[in-house]
């Protein structure tokens, strides 16, 4: 048997530092760093590591490693749509390092979206007793939280603007006509009133002008008939170039003007987007 190493030994066999490797294979080793150890740890090692870590070829090499039908068809995009340099003021790195940290698709764009923090991240305006948040009365099904927000006895109104590219998502792959944006809703009535419910959804451009829009203005639900929730959905397709932000717009009263807080429940808002894949 051959004799193990003692700890001074060990100590003296020469390592490859790091820094010492070509960059295009440090580029490799840096690609396997999750993204925040990337962006916090490893960018401000040095003036090189930062220059790779500000490139795209580290990005591309992680989107690379994604083999399902959705990430072959990003990484195709991400080839040819490269993002130039939209660098958001709240996050100084990259397009693609923002889109790999965020990781925008598939995932919920909509914040607080069955009221389980309050009204945090909506603008709102109360008509009658104002907005509420309760508990659902029917479970709604992949709900982060079995709450939702009522209306009352005048028209309320509320508001969340989506910024799709500080969220993750670069000019040039909005621009690609290859983009899907789905959109969702959930909401529903107590059965001993009914209510009217109002769903418009907006697609702005930069300067917040609006661009496309979906409108939902399903058939009020009558007193004594139901108490179950349903889902409003769209997907924005072919929407051209410029897309910035959704405007998600959601409106709700009562029919029988009753104090308190017997209007329209809403509930599991949603803003996804996605690759379109034919």
């Amino acid at each position: 048997m051959g004799a193990r190493l003692s700890r001074r030994q060990m100590t003296e066999v020469p390592g490859t530092a790091l820094t010492k490797l070509p960059p295009e294979l440090l580029e490799q080793v840096l690609s396997h760093v999750p993204p925040r150890a990337l962006l916090t740890r490893c960018r401000p090692v040095c003036r090189a590591w930062r220059d790779l870590v500000d490139g795209p070829s580290i990005w591309l090499l992680q989107l690379a490693r994604d083999r399902s039908a959705e990430g072959r068809a990003l990484y195709a995009l991400a080839q040819r749509c490269p993002a130039n340099g939209d660098r958001h003021i709240e996050f100084p790195f990259c397009p693609l390092a923002r889109f790999c940290l965020r990781a925008p698709l598939g995932r919920n764009l909509i914040y607080n979206s069955c009221g389980e923090q309050g009204f945090r991240g909506w603008e709102v305006e109360h008509g009658g007793n104002g907005w509420a948040v309760e508990k659902n009365w029917t479970l709604v099904p992949g709900a982060p939280s079995q709450t939702c927000f009522v209306t009352s006895f005048e028209w309320c109104f509320k508001r969340q603007l989506v910024d799709l590219v500080k969220e993750g998502v670069w000019r040039e792959l909005l621009d690609s006509a290859q983009i899907e944006i789905c959109v969702a809703d959930w909401w529903g009535a107590r059965e001993n009133c009914g209510c009217i419910y109002r769903l418009r959804v907006r697609l702005l451009d930069e300067y917040e002008n609006e661009v496309v829009k979906f409108s939902a203005s399903p058939n009020p639900v009558l007193q004594w008939t139901e108490r179950s929730c349903r889902q409003v959905s769209h997907v924005f397709t072919d929407f051209g170039k410029g897309i910035r932000y959704v405007s998600f717009e959601q409106y709700g009263r009562d029919t029988r003007s009753w104090v308190g807080h017997y209007g329209a429940l809403v509930t599991h808002s949603s803003v996804r987007v996605r690759i379109r894949l034919s």
